[in-house]
């Protein structure tokens, strides 16, 4: 549903967007990270046709970026990170103004109307005006604009922005529901732990290029290691632990318990315990220790920190 193939921007020497190469299939949602001024949103104008590339190519809803533009637009919504509400407008006449734009008939236009208000919570208020609104309410009418002619595409940047927790949840829950075989959804977002419950594919962007890319869990195995245990012991134990059974990493101990990792817990967890059971030692708990996306973002960063004009996958 997007693909792009050494995609890159130049803005006079500054380059922007160096070499991105993506892959979105329909029913994917792909999580796009990195600091400010990594690209980002130079990455989306290009995907919805208001940038052109200075290199490489890119297709959204099989169309080319390029050659065609307009069926391209027709084919995304978009929410930026500058809205362009008109104040003066209530939600539902400003809706319908650009349901007309999209020539979405009237009917549907007015069905999709009341549904998307009515979704986001704002069916109460649907006569106030925008300028009256909140940052959480204002944000949750763009991502209904965005929405309101169906497209298959989803370009979302930073869906959730100013919104409490409560609105939040509600457009996590509303985006999941949007997953299905024919659409892909592009989420540019400094919320970590919203990218790993939404996205099945990450990718982290830093000075224009991709770093990192890949399944959230192949993230943490790439960057983090294999999955990591926490025994708790009951007693202390004397002298020193320098090996458990093979297929068991020793991380970190301390007086009364022990870190390790292993490729294979179903088989490796039980003989640590069995092991530590033999020298005398009671167990008390075995949990695998939580590993975030947090974790693997800061690693990919700090990793590629001092490395110029080098991937890392």
């Amino acid at each position: 549903m997007i693909i792009t193939n050494d995609l890159s921007k130049k803005f006079d020497q500054f380059l922007a967007v160096d070499g991105v190469t993506l892959h979105v299939k329909a029913g994917e949602v792909l999580a796009l990270l990195g600091p400010n001024g990594a690209g980002k949103t130079t990455t989306v104008r290009m995907l919805t046709s208001v940038l052109t590339p200075s290199r490489g190519w890119a297709k959204v809803a099989n169309y080319d970026v390029v050659e065609e533009a307009s069926q391209v637009r027709a084919s995304v919504g978009v929410l930026t990170e500058n809205h362009g509400l008109y104040n003066r407008m209530p939600p539902e006449e400003y809706l319908d103004f650009f349901g007309q734009m999209y020539q979405v008939k009237a009917e549907i236009r007015k069905k999709r109307i009341h549904e998307l208000l009515d979704q986001f919570e704002l069916g109460g208020i649907r006569a106030r005006k925008i300028g009256e609104f909140s940052k959480g309410m204002r944000q949750k009418l763009a991502l209904a604009r965005a929405l309101l002619h169906d497209p298959p595409v989803l370009l979302l940047d930073e869906p959730t922005s100013a919104m409490d927790p409560e609105s939040a949840k509600l457009v996590r829950d509303g985006i999941k529901n949007l997953r299905s075989a024919e659409r892909a959804i592009i989420i540019c977002t400094h919320n970590l732990a919203e990218a790993e419950e939404l996205a099945d594919q990450i990718a982290i962007i830093r000075r224009g290029k991709i770093i990192a890319n890949g399944a959230p869990h192949d993230l943490k195995v790439n960057f983090l290691g294999p999955k990591e245990y926490k025994i708790q012991l009951a007693n202390e134990f004397n002298g020193e632990i320098t090996q458990l059974p093979a297929g068991a990493q020793l991380v970190t101990y301390g007086p009364d318990w022990l870190r390790y990792q292993t490729e294979n817990a179903r088989a490796v967890n039980p003989m640590v315990v069995d092991f530590l059971v033999e020298k005398d030692l009671a167990v008390v708990s075995l949990e695998e220790v939580p590993r975030n996306l947090e974790q693997v973002y800061m690693r990919v960063i700090n990793t590629t920190d001092d490395i110029e004009d080098s991937d890392v996958y």
